[in-house]
């Protein structure tokens, strides 16, 4: 998964707000030298402390007078007669090993049984590449996937299976480590710049560079052609979970932890949050992309990266390219950031195009990663060097919902359950606003009509937080009847199965099914 968020705040029930992108943020940040910071630091601080304070002061008033109406809470909202929305969970990492064999088969059925007593609809597996071509072009072993989806069919669940091209290991629940295939690292070792590069030349092995998608350095094959013979592998291993219609959903991996991003923010190369990342785009195939599309518009001086962004930790206030009024909105910006954003688009469009052509009639998804940090900013510059041109005054995610409709692919967004208060609590120097961008992102998909999914960015065991979630998957009041067409949960684990975490999933599992839930109640702080 990727780093979405780091709140560690519970995460209270809050409708959204049906805003667009433009009403939610402001055009201009906030000054944030060292007196505003500390005035801000200090705001949010008494803000805190008045909350604690009167959360207690109604505690106390409440232990001495049961009495007290319920209609000085917040009533929950009931969600039964509201839309089907499937729910999924996510497979453990380590549920198929290195040799591509199940693990722990029985412990398996066993917790799987649990989940289909609470009317799950099905898992999310991932299917590595660094597992199932790991040794040799070409020679896949699906030996452990294959005994996986035939208990999953004998407990009549649902399949959304992953086409894991990335790296697993360094990010944020990744608990384990299977890397890309040997002998594409071993293609590496001669040829790094396979990888994506920052500006200081380090090479990032989570996934290969989109500047590859065309070059025959895999043997005779190019990057987009491995993909494909990959994918049409799996599609002919597991014709009968297609034909029975096991596999509900293929979602087709695009970067780093499987999202369409460049991998701007690796916590293995020093990225700590909120840094807003770094540019990645100095392998040899991209620059040379650069170059030549520089030299079309008779610039051929524009044919680098920006010199002034900063480094992975900076904030946009210390870089001369993000802050406000910087070289992002210069003549050089615009044209760089266009054509860093085009390249993200371009290799989504070439590898969904030939995953409707192995998956033909199966659902396919692509998934964005929540870059909410730095959203409240003019330039939005952890979303920039991600790949997302969303500055404030430009829709950085309409190109990527259009280009996903092209392919009738659904959009797997993540986050859903952050709150942007909690943010400015923890954070606030981050000047994040998850809901905002939710919103944004949402309302992009859905005004080119293509189905929306989602999942939840942290571990969620908490009312509060699965109350978040329907929330966003069922906006109150649309007036378009507009709703999540599924939520994957993240993910399956021993301290879910535990009676009071088992307990509240299985009602959020009814209020996601629009199905009666029995013990609604205010909900109190």
């Amino acid at each position: 998964m990727s780093i979405s968020s780091f709140s560690s705040s519970s995460m209270a029930c809050l409708s959204p707000p049906l805003l667009t992108h433009r009403t939610l943020t402001p055009c201009r940040s906030l000054n944030f030298g060292p007196a505003n910071q500390l005035t801000f630091r200090k705001a949010i601080s008494i803000s805190k402390q008045a909350r604690n304070l009167s959360k207690v002061r109604c505690k106390e008033e409440q232990a001495e007078d049961h009495n007290v109406s319920d209609t000085t809470n917040h009533q929950e909202r009931d969600f039964s007669g509201t839309p089907y929305v499937p729910v999924y969970v996510m497979l453990p990492l380590e549920i198929i090993n290195l040799e591509c064999e199940l693990v722990n088969a029985d412990d398996l059925m066993n917790q799987l049984k649990i989940l289909k007593s609470q009317n799950v609809d099905g898992v999310m597996v991932d299917c590595w590449w660094g597992i199932v071509e790991a040794h040799a072009p070409q020679q896949y072993n699906w030996n452990g996937y294959k005994k996986l989806f035939q208990i999953v069919r004998d407990l009549k669940l649902k399949i959304q299976a992953v086409m894991s091209f990335h790296e697993c290991g360094g990010n944020v629940g990744d608990n384990v480590h299977i890397p890309l295939p040997q002998w594409v690292k071993e293609i590496g070792q001669g040829n790094p710049d396979i990888y994506f590069r920052n500006r200081d030349g380090t090479s990032n092995s989570e996934c290969l560079t989109w500047g590859v998608d065309k070059e025959r350095v895999f043997r005779g094959r190019t990057a987009v052609e491995v993909y494909f013979d990959y994918m049409r592998s799996f599609r002919v291993e597991f014709d009968e979970f297609f034909a029975g219609g096991i596999i509900s959903e293929i979602e087709i991996g695009l970067g780093p932890c499987g999202e369409l991003r460049y991998p701007s923010y690796p916590a293995k190369q020093g990225w700590r949050y909120p840094g807003i990342g770094e540019f990645q785009c100095y392998d040899q195939y991209l620059m040379k992309n650069l170059e030549s599309t520089a030299e079309a518009r008779k610039l051929a001086f524009w044919g680098k990266g920006p010199e002034n962004a900063g480094s992975y930790n900076s904030s946009p206030h210390e870089t001369r390219f993000f802050c406000d009024g910087g070289d992002y909105d210069s003549y050089y910006g615009r044209f760089f950031l266009n054509w860093y954003s085009q390249v993200l688009v371009d290799h989504g469009d070439r590898v969904l195009s030939l995953a409707n052509l192995a998956f033909e009639g199966t659902p396919i998804a692509a998934k964005l990663s929540g870059i909410h940090w730095w959203y409240k900013t003019a330039s939005h510059a952890a979303e920039l060097t991600a790949g997302f041109y969303n500055p404030c005054n430009r829709d950085g995610y309409a190109p990527i919902a259009s280009m996903l409709k092209k392919h009738g692919a659904a959009l797997n967004f993540t986050c859903v359950e952050l709150r942007t208060l909690d943010q400015h609590e923890d954070f606030p120097e981050a000047l994040a606003d998850p809901e905002g961008l939710v919103w944004q992102v949402l309302n992009a998909a859905w005004d080119v009509d293509i189905p929306v999914a989602s999942e939840n960015a942290l571990s969620c065991y908490d009312r509060e937080g699965y109350n978040k979630i329907l929330e966003n998957a069922k906006p109150l009041n649309d007036p378009y009847g507009r709703h999540l067409s599924a939520f994957t949960y993240l993910r399956l684990n021993p301290l879910l199965l535990e009676e009071h975490n088992l307990t509240e999933f299985e009602r959020f599992v009814r209020g996601m099914h629009g199905e009666p839930v029995q013990d609604l109640q205010s909900a109190t702080d």
